[in-house]
């Protein structure tokens, strides 16, 4: 019996996950004896290869050459590119009760697996939870930062444990989420709409989606304060042109987020409400803060962000109909 799989999804990550395997090495000591009946955890790593084109299989394989059995080591491959397939790979192919999903940037603390399950066993009503997620910057975050933060997975939601609600709209991050496999199996779809960035698409917020079907599903979906890891954030990550495309994505893919949380009946009117809101803050933000697009990375970012809100609706309807064609 395994307790708890540690997921890694990687694309082209060799330079990057070995890091992470070297921290989950650290783990080790942590659940021998855990905080819910003091008895040892067996738990595994599983790295998914999303259709990697560098040596990411040589690396696991001579990692696997010297790692641990208490943990084993494994290596799948999933041919098809894009974090919702990586992630699904990685459910399909877990042996643990839960899973814990790390990016391959994303360094846990010594603890995190051991608090991890404990969580997950003393709230047998969770179905997913996620912790805390803290920068590790290679250069200085802009002034503000923080405003724009949780676009780069970086969540500080305080010191209490608590759960998401459906009405206040915000959920976990997929990078350092728990899942449930029980949860995620009997309620997420195996394809969802929402793929991540992949090709011409720049839809992110494949994660959230499976986190509503989950919640939808009746589990509840917990922020747990004491899981803690670094998300690792280089120079290239911090530049405006990326910084806005990464919001981007996650604006354009906001209308079905926002459908997903609705019941039927609901939807046909929420459109035009939404619509004409989104307009409304597009321009009032947009005369108040014009003088500043320009020169201030962190308003332009939030004026993207509104802006991908307003046109989302239309853009997911051309993508719809792009696949439909391609089909």
């Amino acid at each position: 019996m395994i307790d708890f799989t540690v997921a890694i999804c990687t694309y082209n990550g060799a330079k990057r996950f070995p890091e992470v395997l070297e921290r989950l090495r650290a783990c080790e000591q942590g659940t021998k004896l855990t905080q819910v009946d003091r008895a040892q955890i067996f738990w595994e790593v599983l790295v998914v290869d999303n259709n990697s084109a560098d040596n990411t299989a040589k690396v696991v394989q001579d990692y696997q050459a010297d790692w641990p059995i208490s943990f084993p080591l494994r290596y799948c491959f999933e041919p098809q590119q894009g974090l919702a397939f990586a992630r699904q790979r990685a459910v399909m192919e877990a042996r643990g009760k839960f899973i814990g999903f790390l990016d391959d940037d994303n360094l846990p603390n010594s603890d995190w697996i051991a608090t991890a399950y404990a969580f997950g066993e003393t709230h047998p009503l969770a179905g997913a939870y996620g912790g805390q997620i803290h920068g590790d910057f290679e250069v200085e975050p802009p002034s503000q930062f923080k405003k724009i933060a949780s676009f780069l997975a970086i969540v500080e939601r305080g010191s209490t444990p608590f759960v998401y609600q459906r009405h206040q709209g915000i959920l976990p991050p997929g990078s350092g989420l728990v899942v449930r496999k029980q949860a995620w199996c009997e309620n997420v779809p195996i394809r969802l709409f929402l793929t991540g960035r992949i090709g011409g698409s720049m839809l992110a917020s494949e994660d959230l989606e499976a986190l509503l079907y989950i919640q939808k599903g009746g589990w509840e979906i917990w922020y747990n304060p004491e899981m803690e890891i670094f998300h690792k954030i280089p120079y290239w990550r911090m530049e405006r042109n990326q910084l806005i495309s990464v919001v981007r994505g996650i604006g354009l893919a906001r209308h079905h987020i926002r459908m997903l949380r609705l019941k039927a009946w609901h939807k046909p009117w929420a459109f035009p409400v939404y619509f004409f809101n989104d307009l409304r803050k597009v321009l009032y933000f947009f005369t108040r803060y014009q003088s500043l697009i320009e020169t201030d990375v962190v308003v332009a970012c939030e004026m993207e962000f509104l802006l991908s809100s307003l046109i989302s609706p239309f853009y997911l309807w051309y993508q719809s109909l792009k696949r439909q064609k391609e089909n």
